[in-house]
């Protein structure tokens, strides 16, 4: 390997690949294409932090011009004032899941046909506006660093998403149903994403708005996953934690749920946030954020876990061209033992939240608000009448006691999660979560 005096590290991460995109409106292809990158990142650590540089010129990468490289790089480094030590980690790459039918086999018109099935499935009465999208991703990375570690992997990420607009009296409502995989081509058969996205959409229009305040309440896989991600993964994150905008810095081994709650993070798991290794050649696995309602560790890169311990590393992603930041990947809540009809049983009276539009999270102040896409009023431990316009919001801190009971069956949602500027992929999980308690919004009124 290279050595240049000052060099106590270095890293380079390339990422070579392509890009189909596909989005029809209203039956019309409005853009479709293929693009393709190349894009590594060269870091150094110098006698205190870290140089970075990009670059897209692969030739850079060998010989004399990576000599040069490194050493811009290392003069970046000498300008920090910031003093980076890295913790040891263990080095081992996992093996990628073999795709079901290989994107590449199949051509950018068959796919574009497909999606139009897709989209022309949500053509309902009353639909005022249609839209589906297809984004396919193929990437080939290859890492090596100044201790000697190398590896390289192939990764396949696609995925489809249809909107529908339901409109009616000069009311409009919207509902949008997304798949994602890392198992290859996934437009087929397919257009029962878009009869649901129509007929929740429809749905919504005649759904009253949903009357706020304290009440038991069950969230449904997607918006409990959600919970999982914003409001405790976040907050698991070792550079938010070295940073101090974290309300769980200083609280490992603290009670701040209930004893049934376990929320996990796993890169190593087969679903859209897969990651073999890390972005820093590090091995990755299951981490037990909470553990039976304790705080139990945080997701760290090797410097964060330098910095702060309390966990593991392994966590580092990145996107092509970018510096590795410290990222979730898979996180979900643990399954438990209650079945649908006792959860429900339990709740009495309450709502019940499905889905998520989204919604904020302040980890240094531990207050969280997401919003649901619809719900259903529970009464007599049965879902009745369905709501619209519902949210869910609290603090970390004291939401987290009322889990009291999680259902049996785990489902993941796949999405992106954005920071720093980049967005990489994820999924969200959970069983169906009976919250006790819960602070729920809405505007409706009796």
């Amino acid at each position: 390997m290279t050595e240049t005096p000052g060099v106590r590290y270095y890293d380079v991460r390339q990422v070579t690949g392509e890009t189909t995109h596909i989005d029809i409106d209203k039956g019309v292809v409005e853009s479709a294409g293929v693009s393709f990158f190349s894009k590594a990142v060269v870091r150094v650590l110098g006698p205190k932090g870290w140089g970075i540089l990009e670059t897209d010129r692969p030739e850079e990468l060998s010989g004399k011009k990576f000599e040069t490289l490194l050493a811009s790089a290392l003069r970046l480094a000498q300008l920090t004032g910031d003093s980076v030590s890295l913790a040891d980690a263990p080095r081992t790459i996992l093996a990628v899941p073999k795709v079901k039918e290989d994107c590449r086999d199949i051509d950018l018109e068959e796919k574009a046909s497909l999606l139009g099935a897709i989209e022309k499935a949500a053509d309902l009465p009353q639909i005022s506006s249609r839209r589906a999208n297809y984004l396919e991703r193929i990437e080939t990375v290859r890492f090596r660093d100044s201790s000697g570690c190398e590896y390289s992997f192939e990764s396949c990420r696609s995925g489809f998403s249809v909107i529908a607009v339901a409109s009616k009296n000069g009311d409009s409502q919207m509902a949008y149903e997304p798949e994602r995989t890392i198992h290859g081509f996934n437009l087929r058969h397919k257009e029962e994403a878009g009869r649901k996205a129509a007929e929740l959409a429809l749905a919504l229009l005649d759904a009253k708005a949903a009357k706020g305040g304290i009440m038991n309440a069950v969230l449904d896989p997607e918006l409990a996953g959600v919970l999982a991600h914003e409001a405790v993964g976040h907050a698991c994150e070792g550079d938010l934690v070295e940073e101090g905008n974290s309300v769980l810095k200083g609280r490992t081994g603290e009670q701040i749920g209930d004893s049934r709650l376990t929320i996990v993070d796993d890169p190593s798991l087969h679903e859209f946030g897969f990651e073999p290794v890390d972005a820093e050649g590090v091995a990755v696995g299951r981490t037990e954020l909470i553990k039976n309602g304790r705080v139990n560790a945080f997701i760290h890169n090797r410097g964060t876990l330098a910095a702060v311990g309390h966990g593991v590393a392994g966590h580092a992603r990145a996107m092509p061209g970018e510096p590795p930041l410290v990222r979730m990947s898979n996180t979900f809540v643990e399954a438990g033992d209650a079945s649908d009809d006792e959860i429900f049983s339990e709740c009495k009276n309450g709502i019940f939240l499905a889905g998520t539009r989204g919604g904020q999270v302040d980890t240094g102040r531990g207050v969280f608000q997401f919003n649901a896409e619809y719900g259903y009023l529970i009464e007599n431990g049965e879902k009745t009448q369905m709501v619209r316009d519902v949210s869910l919001s609290g603090e970390i801190l004291k939401t987290l006691h009322g889990v009291a009971l999680c259902g049996k069956n785990r489902e993941m949602h796949a999405g992106y999660c954005g920071k720093g500027g980049q967005s990489v992929p994820v999924s969200d999980g959970a069983p169906l979560v009976f919250l006790q308690n819960a602070v729920v919004g809405g505007s409706g009124v009796d």
